[in-house]
C-alpha cells in the first residue's frame, strides 16, 4: 500500500546561538529572499516560518520593500507565521512570558494577516504538561513537538487534550542539499520514512529543512524523481508518494483520537533534551527570575493606576522574549551572544524600575524595595550608592547639580513575622530543624547542553568552620543567612573553578521519591528512582543521553514537607535521601564531542571562556517547612507583590 508523505518546506531559525544575531540575520536576508523568489515564481507552493515571526520583523528591518509580497503570500495561504513572537524554551520561563509570547505574536501575525495557527515546538527542551492548556486559552488546538516524546508516544496522539503530531524524525531533513546521487537520497529517505511510518497511519508528516538552511532551488523536481523512483522501481514497490504542501493539510487529514499523553514530554530514550541547559550560565537565569518579576510588576501597577505605559511595557517584553529562545535563556550560544542578552536584560530592568518608581511617586505607595537618602523606619540597607533622590531624578522640570548628589541607600522592606525554625551550626555541621545542609561540588566534563558526569568522581564537601554575626564560614565560600519565616541564604563569592558543578544539599530524612515544582506558575509533580545513579549509565554507544536525576524548577521545589524558593538556580537534582540544587556549573564549550553523558555532539564544539563564570558571582536562596499548597504564600515572601 501506499503511504502518502505530506511534506512542508521549512528553515528552523535560531536569532542568535553559534553566531551572533547580525550574523545570523545577513544569512537570513540571504536565505528569506530565495523563499519569496520561489514563492513569486511558484517553484514551491508555501513555507512554514517557523512558528515565530520575530524573524520576520527582522528581515523586513533591512528589506522593508518586500512587506507587500509577504502579505499577498500569507493572504493566500502560501506563507505561514506565528503564532509565537520567538520560540522560547518552556521550563525556564513563567506563564506570565510564555502568554505575552502569544499575546505580541498573535496580534502582529494576525495584523499581517495570518490566521491559522499551531503550536510550533520542533526544536524546544521538553515540553511542559502545562502547554497545551494555555494554548486552548489563545484559541489554538494544534501542536508539533519532537524532543522528549517516549517511545510508547505514536506520530499523532492526544497531548493533554490537543492534537499533537510527534515529529518522529525531527525537524532537521536536509537530504535534499546532500551532494550525492537522487538514488541515495530516495534510499535514505525512504529509511526514514519507514520510521516515521512504524509510528504513523495511513499519512506520514515530513519537514524538510533545517537550521537556518535555506531551500534547494530544485527542490520541486528532487521530490518528483524520488516519486518516480518509488513508483517505477521494483525494489519500493511504490512505498510512498511525496506531497509538497503544509502541515495545516495533515492536521484535516489524520484523526488524533488513538493515544493520549497527559504528563509533561521529557523522556530522554529517543532523544536529547539537553538538560544541562537548565543550569548553564546560571546568571542568564537569575537575570530572567529577576525581569520577568520587575516587568510583571510594573505591568500591574501601570494596569492599576491608568498610566500610559502599554506601548513602553510591550517593548520591554519583545526584549525579554528574544532573551528566552531557547539557545538564549539555555545559555548554549557565544559569548558574544550571552553578552548581548545581558544588556537586553538591563534595560528590561531599567524601564520596569523606571515605570514603578515614577508611579510610586506620583501615586505615593509603598513598595518592597525602596532608594532613599534616609534609613527608612521598617527597612533594611541592602546597598549603597553615590546618586541623587529620585525625587528630583525624575522630574522632568528640574535637572540635577553636584549639590544633589549624595549617599543613596537601597533599603528592603522587613518582615515583622518569627521564624519557629530551629537553625543552628554546630560541630561543623549545618542543621534546618533535623534537615543537614550541605555544600558540594563535582568535577563536570560536559558543555552548555549537558553536565558531563565522570565516572568515579565521589566529589568534595565544604567544611564549615564557624557561624557568627549571621555567617557561615566555610572553605568554598562564605554563606550570609537570614532568619524570618524563612531561612535566606546569600552567597557571594570569587569562582575559579573551571569545569565544576556546585550544588546545595538538603539532606532528609527518607529517600526523595517525589517532588512538586514550579511550572509556568502552577505546581508540578515528579517521580524518581532515588537510587538511580547516573555515573553507572554513562553512554557507550553513539546518539545516547544519559538518564538523570536532574530536573527544571523555575522558583520553588518541595519534597517531605521542606520547601525552596530560588531567585534565579532553576536545577534540582534528587539523589537517595538529599534533593540538591545547583548554585553554579562551569564549562568551556557548547558542545563537548567527548562529553561521557552524551555521545554524540549535540551543536558546535565553539569555546566559550564565559560560560566558566569566573569571578563575582551571587545566588540566594530561602529554605522552610511548608506544604506544596501554601508555596503562592512562600513565594509572595521572596517575590512581594508591589500591589
Amino acid at each position: 500500500m501506499t503511504k502518502k508523505v505530506i511534506a512542508y518546506l521549512h528553515t528552523h531559525w535560531d536569532r542568535e546561538w553559534y553566531r551572533e544575531f547580525e550574523v545570523f540575520r545577513l544569512r537570513l536576508l540571504r536565505v528569506f529572499d530565495n523563499v519569496l523568489d520561489m514563492l513569486e515564481e511558484n517553484k514551491i507552493p508555501s513555507f512554514y516560518f517557523d512558528g515565530q515571526v520575530c524573524a520576520i520583523l527582522d528581515y523586513l528591518e533591512i528589506r522593508p520593500k518586500r512587506e507587500e509580497q509577504i502579505r499577498k503570500f500569507i493572504k493566500n495561504k502560501k506563507l505561514f507565521i506565528g503564532p509565537f513572537y520567538t520560540l522560547i524554551d518552556e521550563f525556564l520561563t513563567d506563564k506570565v512570558a510564555f502568554c505575552k509570547n502569544l499575546e505580541i505574536g498573535l496580534k502582529i501575525s494576525k495584523a499581517f494577516g495570518c490566521n491559522d495557527f499551531i503550536g510550533y515546538f520542533a526544536d524546544t527542551f521538553g515540553h511542559s504538561k502545562n502547554l497545551p492548556s494555555i494554548l486552548k486559552e489563545f484559541g489554538i488546538d494544534k501542536c508539533i513537538v519532537w524532543r522528549g516524546c517516549n517511545d510508547t508516544i505514536p506520530a499523532d496522539f492526544k497531548f493533554n487534550g490537543i492534537n499533537t503530531v510527534n515529529l518522529i524524525r525531527g525537524y532537521f531533513t536536509d537530504i535534499f542539499s546532500a551532494k550525492i546521487d537522487i538514488n541515495e537520497k530516495a534510499k535514505f529517505l525512504k529509511d526514514n520514512l519507514d520510521k516515521i511510518a512504524a509510528k504513523s497511519r495511513e499519512y506520514l508528516l515530513l519537514p524538510i529543512g533545517a537550521d537556518h538552511l535555506g531551500i534547494e532551488p530544485d527542490i520541486t523536481e528532487q521530490i518528483q524523481k524520488i516519486n518516480h523512483i518509488y513508483k517505477t522501481d521494483k525494489n519500493y514497490n511504490f512505498c510512498y508518494e511525496i506531497e509538497l504542501s503544509n502541515p495545516f493539510e495533515y492536521f484535516k487529514k489524520v484523526d488524533f483520537g488513538g493515544f493520549e499523553f497527559n504528563d509533561e514530554l521529557r523522556d530522554n530514550s529517543n532523544t536529547f533534551i539537553l538538560q544541562g541547559a537548565y543550569s548553564a550560565r546560571i546568571k542568564l537565569k537569575q537575570y530572567n527570575v529577576k525581569c520577568s518579576y520587575l516587568l510583571h510588576q510594573a505591568d500591574k501597577l501601570q494596569q492599576k493606576y491608568g498610566s500610559n505605559y502599554t506601548t513602553v511595557i510591550e517593548y520591554a517584553y519583545k526584549l525579554l522574549l528574544k532573551n528566552l529562545a531557547h539557545d538564549g535563556i539555555c545559555g548554549c550560544s557565544t559569548d558574544l551572544v550571552c553578552k548581548e542578552i545581558i544588556v537586553r536584560y538591563e534595560k528590561i530592568i531599567q524601564i520596569a524600575n523606571t515605570i514603578i518608581e515614577e508611579l510610586r511617586l506620583k501615586y505615593n505607595f509603598e513598595t518592597p524595595v525602596t532608594d532613599s537618602k534616609e534609613i527608612l523606619a521598617g527597612f533594611k540597607v541592602i546597598n549603597k550608592h553615590f546618586g541623587v533622590e529620585n525625587s528630583l531624578l525624575y522630574d522632568t522640570q528640574k535637572i540635577p547639580v553636584t549639590e544633589d548628589f549624595t549617599d543613596i541607600y537601597t533599603q528592603k522592606k522587613l518582615s515583622d513575622k518569627k521564624s519557629d525554625i530551629d537553625f543552628k551550626v554546630k560541630n561543623g555541621k549545618i542543621c534546618m530543624n533535623d534537615i543537614e545542609i550541605e555544600f558540594v561540588r563535582f568535577k563536570d566534563m560536559g558543555d552548555a547542553y549537558n553536565f558531563g558526569a565522570k565516572a568515579d568522581d565521589k566529589g568534595e564537601k565544604a567544611k564549615v568552620y564557624s557561624f557568627e554575626k549571621n555567617i557561615i564560614k566555610t572553605d568554598f565560600f562564605d554563606v550570609e543567612v537570614e532568619i524570618n519565616e524563612l531561612v535566606n541564604f546569600k552567597i557571594k563569592w570569587d569562582n575559579n573553578l573551571e569545569n565544576t558543578l556546585w550544588q546545595v544539599k538538603f539532606n532528609l530524612k527518607n529517600p526523595v521519591t517525589e517532588t512538586c515544582s514550579e511550572d509556568m506558575n502552577t505546581l508540578i509533580y515528579r517521580k524518581f528512582d532515588p537510587y538511580y545513579d547516573m555515573r553507572k549509565h554513562l553512554p557507550e554507544k553513539r546518539g545516547i543521553e544519559v538518564k538523570t536525576n536532574f530536573a527544571p524548577m523555575q522558583r520553588y521545589v518541595g519534597t517531605q514537607n521542606l520547601g525552596i524558593i530560588t531567585q534565579g538556580l532553576t536545577e534540582y537534582e534528587v539523589k537517595g535521601n538529599s534533593l540538591l540544587i545547583t548554585i553554579l556549573r562551569s564549562v568551556g564549550v557548547i558542545s563537548n564531542p567527548q562529553n561521557p553523558s552524551r555521545s554524540t555532539p549535540a551543536g558546535p564544539p565553539f569555546e566559550v571562556p564565559d560560560a566558566q563564570q569566573k569571578g563575582l558571582n551571587c545566588v540566594e536562596f530561602s529554605a522552610g517547612f511548608f506544604e506544596p499548597k501554601d508555596y503562592e504564600k512562600y513565594i509572595n515572601i521572596v517575590f512581594p507583590p508591589y500591589c
